[in-house]
């Protein structure tokens, strides 16, 4: 049966809205027919590695932090965490494009008109309206719209890659931040310490100066070597604020924002260990996300040059326009069906560049994952080697620490028995004071060798978060 022209014009309005309409909402929320948003996580909390759903917590204000709730808050208030996510989410958007492609199109357009013309000196004015559908789908294209889907899936793939690589890296600045602000603070104590026992060195000096019992140069010794210990006390309360700035930042926060930390305990002896280092790499090369994303890109690219040289082929198309127009009263309706046959002949050697262009993408991305591949099994050597050596510092400086101790107090009590020199006490406390901070900070530098160890084979996860009993068991041992 024949449709109508009141019909076919009645659809064609429907649908006009339908595309205002939808139009419209793109700029509120846009629909995801496809549910690709599922495959895009947002920052989450380590929390998440249980449950997919963990919301993001509030800032704490209300307790002291500690480090899980430090790294909970920059995972999900980092800037570089949101960016990332958005990222991925924008090329989210683009696999529903390339996935489009194998849908049908349907466009309506309506059109109405006055016509006016002159003949004889008769002046007529003429009505007008018209209305069309179109109706377009490509059958067969000789494989270009599934290696642009291919392509824009790989992207996603890297891109989804660089977001966990974004997120591990977080991690570490953060733990490296928050370990660094315990070690200042520590360096701010340590300070103190040694500014109190320069201050009753000074006093004892002093003591035997009024007694008669030491020169003046004792007294002006001890005087300097305690304005030097005020000194220093001062710079390591400037660089534990620093540091908690720098904490604060990692986290997403102003600089400025006050942060309360719970205290941790730094006196802990590191495990020895063995591992073996060609399973690390081997480890590391598996988990890597951003080796992940290099190949990933790869596999873009590998594709991106499969659709460079299907759309030198041709193209199937089936199209379907149904239309009607009305003139001063008088309706005429047409209609066709048909094959479109597109057969690309000579386009003026821009294929061939095409092409060219193509492959040479393809090798920029084969070296950049090799150089990536590479980079891994460097930084799993370098972290390594800086694990061993933060193992061996930290069980250097306890010793280091009590033996200045010892030596400290020996010479100030012989200082103050009238049996030594201030000189000695002077150097004793200084050793002692060197050795507070080369304990501190090797204790915490072991917690950040660990951790970029763990980073470097991809295995950044909650364990870290435990400093006091470290687990090393889920990293390969030598063989046998």
């Amino acid at each position: 049966m024949p449709l109508s022209p009141a019909f076919l014009s009645n659809i064609a309005r429907r649908l006009a809205l339908l595309g205002l309409a939808c139009s419209a909402g793109l700029g509120h929320a846009a629909p995801d027919p496809f549910r690709l948003e599922s495959q895009v996580p947002p920052p989450r909390p380590l929390a998440a590695a249980t449950s997919v759903d963990a919301p993001c917590p509030p800032p704490r204000q209300d307790r002291a932090l500690t480090l899980a709730d430090v790294v909970d808050e920059a995972l999900c208030h980092n800037p570089q965490t949101r960016e990332a996510w958005a990222n991925a989410r924008a090329q989210a958007g683009l696999v529903g494009v390339a996935q489009a492609a194998y849908l049908p199109s349907l466009d309506a357009s309506l059109g109405i008109a006055r016509r006016h013309q002159d003949s004889g000196g008769r002046r007529d004015t003429l009505r007008q309206e018209t209305a069309s559908l179109n109706f377009a789908y490509l059958l067969y294209d000789f494989g270009a719209r599934a290696a642009n889907l291919e392509s824009s899936r790989q992207l996603l793939a890297a891109l989804l890659a660089s977001a966990d690589a974004t997120r591990q890296r977080v991690f570490l600045d953060t733990l490296q931040a928050y370990y660094q602000a315990h070690a200042s603070a520590a360096a701010v104590e340590a300070a103190r310490e040694s500014e109190q026992a320069a201050r009753e060195s000074f006093h004892a000096a002093e003591a035997r100066y009024q007694a008669g019992t030491a020169t003046p140069a004792d007294k002006l010794q001890a005087q300097t070597a305690f304005s030097q210990a005020t000194l220093a006390r001062i710079k390591a309360e400037g660089s534990w604020r620093n540091a908690l700035g720098t904490l604060a930042h990692a986290m997403g926060r102003e600089a400025h924002a006050p942060l309360t930390l719970a205290p941790i305990d730094a006196n802990f002896s590191a495990p020895q260990f063995e591992r073996d280092l060609r399973a690390l790499v081997d480890e590391a090369k598996a988990h890597r996300p951003d080796l992940q994303a290099a190949e990933a890109r790869y596999r873009a690219a590998q594709s991106d040059l499969a659709a460079a040289r299907a759309a030198t082929r041709p193209s199937l198309s089936l199209g379907i326009t149904p239309a009607y127009q009305t003139l001063d009263g008088t309706t005429s309706k047409t209609g066709s069906l048909g094959l479109t046959l597109n057969i690309p002949i000579f386009t003026g050697f821009a294929d061939s560049y095409r092409i060219r262009a193509a492959e040479a993408r393809l090798d920029t991305s084969a070296a950049q994952r090799d150089q990536v591949a590479q980079q891994v099994a460097l930084d799993v050597w370098q972290s390594y080697q800086n694990l061993l050596t933060a193992t061996q510092a930290l069980s250097s400086t306890a010793d280091l620490l009590a033996s200045a101790q010892a030596a400290e107090r020996v010479a100030l009590g012989r200082y103050k028995a009238g049996v030594g020199n201030i000189l000695d006490v002077l150097n004793a406390q200084s050793a002692l004071a060197n050795a507070r901070l080369q304990r501190v900070q090797a204790a915490f530098d072991w917690h950040v060798a660990r951790a970029s160890l763990a980073q470097a084979i991809g295995q950044m996860d909650g364990r870290l978060l435990d400093g006091t009993s470290p687990d090393l068991t889920a990293l390969p041992r030598n063989a046998p």
